[in-house]
């Protein structure tokens, strides 16, 4: 009983232990009505590991809008320097996006017919972030992702935005 108490209590005290941060991404907020959601965990000083849930409310007949209505990315962030408040990071991300395709014209008809699809994205992104001794912070990223399973989804899948959050 005594070692499974002790493994209990590592395990909570490690969870407890690391910093942890929940943003929210501006820039898809404001110029894209998209509401991206960020969380990420430190695993060591210079290794994270996070999730990011985005939902596009923009309508399709929109000029400029993200072709994904939803995608779920879970990431692994490397940083390359700690020593001021501004950090520079590499990171590895699958996005698992779904969304509808604008199928091709194959008819006079002006009325434009879609495709629904899922599908999953490897990509890589890099970025920097500011963090500030109170727990402010604020992350600016931008990458691409390649969709790798069904030729009826967009190739490429953009990863980009300026997030603001707090570090608990």
């Amino acid at each position: 009983m005594k070692k499974y108490t002790i493994i209990i209590v590592l395990f909570i005290g490690s969870i407890v232990q690391a910093q942890q941060e929940l943003k929210l991404d501006l820039l898809d907020a404001l110029a894209l009505k998209t509401v991206e959601v960020s969380y990420e965990k430190y695993i060591s000083n210079q290794s994270s590991i996070g999730l990011s849930v985005l939902f596009n409310l923009e309508k399709k007949s929109s000029d400029f809008r993200y072709n994904e209505e939803r995608m779920l990315s879970p990431f692994f962030r490397h940083y390359f320097s700690r020593n001021g408040a501004w950090n520079m990071f590499g990171e590895v991300f699958f996005g698992l996006n779904s969304g509808e395709k604008e199928l091709k014209a194959e008819t006079e008809s002006k009325e434009k017919q879609y495709q629904s699809y899922t599908d999953g994205a490897l990509g890589l992104a890099i970025g920097s972030k500011y963090i500030s001794e109170t727990g402010f912070v604020v992350d600016i990223y931008g990458g691409l992702g390649r969709n790798l399973f069904s030729d009826d989804s967009p190739v490429v899948v953009p990863r980009v935005g300026i997030n603001i959050g707090y570090r608990f």
